[in-house]
């Protein structure tokens, strides 16, 4: 019974370790979008559309 104790221990370190790091490769920009504004700016003027004159 007391391995139980053990595994829940130990699991709970790991995920305390992988949140820690997922938090510090947030903060140093790791998962920053770096291409979508690069290819915004080409579309940008095809969304504009005339109203149809009455």
């Amino acid at each position: 019974m007391s391995v139980i104790y053990v595994l829940l221990t130990i699991s709970i370190v790991v995920a305390i370790l992988f949140f820690v790091a997922f938090i510090m490769a947030v903060k140093n920009g790791q998962f920053d979008d770096s291409y979508t504004p690069s290819v915004r700016m080409l579309f940008e003027d095809e969304l504009v559309k005339e109203e149809p004159k009455k």
